[in-house]
C-alpha cells in the first residue's frame, strides 16, 4: 500500500511537532511543510532538508529572498498531497477550508477552529471510528484532549457518571513568553463552563462535565483538579487499572521526585524526547482518592505536545488506510516512543 502524502501548513508549536511525527510513521510521508513567516523556524526546516513552501505568493517570495530555496506556493504543496494538516493560528484554518476542498484535499484542524467547520471533533481513543473516510476532521485543544482522555478511560470501565473539573491554564506558550504572559496574578475565566467542558461535548455527546478555568503565570503545562462521581461504589485500584489499560496516560509518583510538572518535562528531556515533548496525560498516581462513589484525579496536559499522536491518527482515520482504531494508536505511539509510565 502506498504511503499517505501528508502536507503541514504551518510551522509552528504544532506543526512542526505534527512534521517530526509523520516523517515517523512507516505508512506516511511527509511532503512538505508551509508557512507565511521567514524566520528561524522556517530556516531549521530548511536545514533539515524539509521541503518549504510559502502559504502565499508574499510568503514564498520572502523565503526566496532570505535564501531558502522554497520548492513553491502553498497550492503547489497541496498538490502533492493526499491530506493536509492545518496548524495555522486560531480562525485562519477555517479560512483555508474551501481552498482544501477546491482541491479534493482532505484536512485535520486543530481546536482553535469551530466544531461547526467540520462536522466531527476528533479523540482517537473515544470516536476513530466516527471519522473514517471523512473528508475532514477537527483534532481538540489540548485541554479538551486531556479531558477525554481521561474521562473516556474512566466511562470504558463503567467508572463515570459525571465530572466536575478545575483547570489550571499556563499563560502561554514557552516560545512566546517575552511577549506575553502574567506576573503575579492568576486570571480566571468568567464563563462557567468554560470552553473546554463544551468542547469535550462535542468528541463526547453523553458526558455530565462542568469545567472551571484559570490561567495562571507559568508556561511549561497546564494542571487539571478533576472530582468525578462513579455510578457505583469503586476503588482506587479499581481506577488505576482503568487508567493504566488506557492508551496515552502515563502514571508518574510525587514521592518518587516528580512533585510538579517541570519535574515531568525534566523526564521528557532525561529521556531524551524532542523539544521535552510528552505526548501522554501525565497523572500524579499517589493523589488520587477514592471514597465510595467519589474519585479525585490530578494531573498534567502538556499543550505543545499532547494533540501531536491524535493528528496521526486523524491522518490514518480520514485517509482510511487503517480501520481498527487500536492498531493505528498502537503503531502511533510505538513510533513515537510513549509510555505508561513517566520515567
Amino acid at each position: 500500500m502506498r504511503a499517505t502524502r501528508v502536507a503541514v501548513n504551518g510551522y509552528g508549536v504544532i506543526g512542526k511537532r505534527v512534521a517530526d511525527a509523520v516523517a515517523l510513521q512507516d505508512d506516511m510521508e511527509l511532503v512538505g511543510v508551509a508557512d507565511v513567516a521567514v524566520d528561524y523556524r522556517l530556516s531549521l526546516a530548511a536545514a533539515r532538508n524539509l521541503s518549504l513552501f510559502g502559504s502565499t505568493a508574499d510568503a514564498t517570495e520572502a523565503m526566496t529572498q532570505a535564501g531558502l530555496a522554497p520548492a513553491g506556493t502553498l497550492h503547489d504543496l497541496l498538490g502533492r498531497a493526499d491530506i493536509v494538516v492545518d496548524a495555522t493560528p486560531k480562525r485562519v484554518g477555517a479560512t483555508n477550508k474551501a481552498r482544501y476542498d477546491a482541491l479534493g484535499v482532505k484536512a485535520i484542524f486543530q481546536g482553535g477552529e469551530p466544531h461547526d467547520l467540520t462536522g466531527l471533533s476528533f479523540v482517537a481513543q473515544a470516536n476513530y471510528t466516527q471519522a473514517l473516510g471523512h473528508t475532514a476532521a477537527r483534532v481538540v485543544s489540548c485541554n479538551t484532549t486531556g479531558l477525554v482522555r481521561m474521562l473516556g478511560a474512566l466511562d470504558s470501565r463503567g467508572l463515570l457518571e459525571s465530572a466536575r473539573a478545575v483547570l489550571l491554564r499556563r499563560a502561554t506558550d514557552p516560545w512566546e513568553s517575552h511577549t506575553s504572559g502574567m506576573i503575579n496574578t492568576l486570571m480566571p475565566e468568567p464563563k462557567v463552563p468554560s470552553h473546554q467542558g463544551p468542547d469535550a461535548c462535542t468528541v463526547l455527546p453523553d458526558l455530565d462535565l462542568v469545567t472551571v478555568a484559570a490561567a495562571g503565570p507559568f508556561n511549561l503545562a497546564h494542571v487539571h483538579f478533576v472530582f468525578v462521581t462513579a455510578p457505583r461504589p469503586t476503588s482506587r485500584d479499581e481506577v488505576l487499572a482503568a487508567l493504566g489499560a488506557a492508551p496515552r496516560i502515563a502514571l508518574v509518583e510525587a514521592a518518587a521526585g516528580v512533585e510538579a510538572p517541570n519535574a515531568v518535562i525534566e523526564i521528557a528531556r532525561d529521556l531524551g524526547r524532542p523539544r521535552a515533548d510528552v505526548w501522554e496525560v501525565a497523572v500524579w498516581a499517589d493523589t488520587i482518592a477514592v471514597d465510595d462513589r467519589e474519585v479525585v484525579l490530578t494531573y498534567m496536559v502538556h499543550n505543545e505536545s499532547i494533540v501531536v499522536p491524535e493528528n496521526i491518527d486523524a491522518v490514518r482515520a480520514l485517509s482510511g488506510t487503517e480501520p481498527d482504531p487500536a492498531t493505528s494508536i498502537a503503531a502511533t505511539d510505538a513510533n513515537l516512543g510513549m509510555r505508561a509510565t513517566l520515567p
